[in-house]
């Protein structure tokens, strides 16, 4: 293959491929359209001419047949008055006339067959404009949702799917995260009454425990002898020193436990 051969190929491709692209089906049916339409204007131009035409040879013929008849009376004529030469020229003018009678007959014959033909070829362009608007109508409403459609998918495309679902997964994540921090919460919250009141519960037990020890170690009054007051007390107390040692003794074992 030559050079220019393949220069040519490849401009073609690129043309057609241009055109390809260029097309718009709605507007070429819109153009199809008008181009038939043009096409039915001019042969309906073409019929009437055709039938004017036919009409024109229709009534030559016919003055023909007149003519002829008229010659062939002329003839008869004549020879009815004894003139034999003007009846032979009589026939002659008639068969000048018929001559031109069978010419135009078939000319008319002719005419006839192509007029039928037009207005058959007038008739399938009619309809056949008739179901192309029809057709047109229908290739619209599906080239607006192929449109449609194609738009559609664009969008479905150009979504994130996975990135919009790794978004909501994250957000349930962070609920569910908040969700037992407040649950959590609410446990520690619960627990921390608990503990308080288990403190409660304790520092009584030992504070009784305490007023017991204090009662245990207070020395006891004599029976009948009345109590004297605090400032009044004859009973020598504990000395500090054993009182210290006791305290200390108590310390002690409270920093063991």
């Amino acid at each position: 293959m030559g050079l220019f051969d393949r220069i040519k190929r490849v401009v073609g491709a690129n043309l057609n491929d241009l055109v390809s692209k260029a097309e718009d089906p709605e507007k070429m049916l819109e153009q199809a359209i008008l181009e038939m339409q043009e096409d039915l204007v001019q042969l309906r131009q073409g019929v009437a001419q055709a039938i004017a035409a036919q009409k024109r040879t229709e009534k030559q013929y016919n003055d023909a047949q007149n003519e002829i008849n008229k010659w062939q009376r002329n003839a008869q004529l004549a020879l009815q008055k004894g003139d034999e030469n003007l009846a032979r020229q009589a026939l002659e003018r008639k068969k000048t006339y018929t001559d031109t009678s069978t010419a135009l007959k078939a000319s008319l014959d002719q005419q006839s067959t192509q007029v039928e033909t037009l207005k058959r070829n007038l008739i399938q362009l009619e309809s056949k404009i008739s179901e192309a608007k029809t057709k047109k109508e229908m290739l619209k409403a599906r080239i607006t949702t192929a449109k449609a459609q194609e738009q559609l998918q664009g969008m479905v495309r150009g979504m994130n799917t996975s990135s919009a679902m790794a978004a909501f997964e994250r957000m349930e994540e962070k609920v569910l995260m908040q969700e037992a921090r407040a649950q959590s919460a609410g446990e520690l919250a619960g627990a921390d009454l608990e503990s308080q009141f288990a403190r409660l519960e304790s520092s009584s037990d030992v504070d009784d425990e305490l007023a017991a020890l204090k009662a245990s170690l207070a020395p006891a009054s004599p029976p009948n002898q009345p109590q004297l007051p605090p400032q009044q007390q004859t009973t020598p107390p504990k000395s500090n020193e054993v009182v210290d040692a006791e305290l200390d003794s108590l310390r002690k074992q409270l920093d063991q436990m």
